[in-house]
């Protein structure tokens, strides 16, 4: 899409300054204030958090929210905690990405016909955002979306949220959303009609500690589903 790039890097610039939700300005400030212990010495990001990726994405991912120590401190989606741990080194896996590790916004990492976004751009307490303030963050998707929109083929939406919100920005953009709802599920999958071509939705639990030591997320399972992406790309 001729001009992706620039309305991105523009899209980008309005996300960082965004302060819709005083909760969140307020805990991911505080956080990058008082920081934890073993990150002393790192100055933290601090601010929402915007896509990282390719332009023309083929795959899109999208998380739930950054983690307070991990996206919050570092500037970029999943890095610098395990639950990026677990994506980054499975998008390698699957050929997604040059590496199998984000620690740092300029570590090298790049990834292949691949983009990642939240559905909530800033860290929430607990990991937990309001309904309200899932509300007041969806538009930078339904933007990023329509921006992204002629060389999607897939998206990956990680736990219940990154699959509401994903059906929600489709519905925004028009596209044909089956009825009823499609459910999510580890592997559940639903076919979206765009004015691109259809649009495969795959399900994948979240990659958070609480998945993977328990096991309920293994990485043959969510190597899985990013394989089924990737052959999109």
């Amino acid at each position: 899409m001729t001009g992706a790039p620039d309305a991105l890097a523009a899209l980008e610039a309005e996300i960082v300054e965004c302060r819709r939700c005083p909760r969140l300005v307020e805990w991911r400030e505080r956080v990058a204030r008082e920081k934890r212990a073993a990150f002393a010495d790192e100055t933290y990001w601090g601010r929402p958090i915007p896509g990282f990726g390719v332009a023309d994405p083929a795959v899109l991912i999208v998380g739930l929210a950054p983690a307070a120590h991990g996206a919050n401190r570092t500037g970029r989606i999943f890095t610098g905690d395990r639950s990026g741990d677990w994506l980054f080194a499975s998008l390698y896996r699957v050929g997604l990405a040059n590496q199998p590790t984000s620690t740092r916004a300029d570590d090298g990492l790049q990834l292949t016909a691949t983009r990642i976004v939240a559905a909530v751009r800033c860290a929430p307490p607990q990991n937990k955002p309001t309904p309200q303030e899932r509300d007041n963050c969806a538009p930078w998707l339904d933007i990023e979306l329509k921006l992204i929109a002629p060389s999607l083929r897939a998206v990956v939406a990680l736990g219940s949220i990154g699959w509401a919100a994903s059906l929600r920005a489709f519905r925004a953009a028009g596209w044909d959303v089956p009825r009823p709802q499609p459910r999510f599920g580890h592997d559940a999958s639903a076919t979206i009609g765009t004015p691109y071509g259809d649009l495969e939705l795959l399900g994948c639990y979240h990659p958070s500690q609480q998945n993977t030591f328990t096991g309920k997320l293994t990485e043959p399972m969510i190597d899985a589903v990013l394989t089924r992406a990737a052959s999109y790309a």
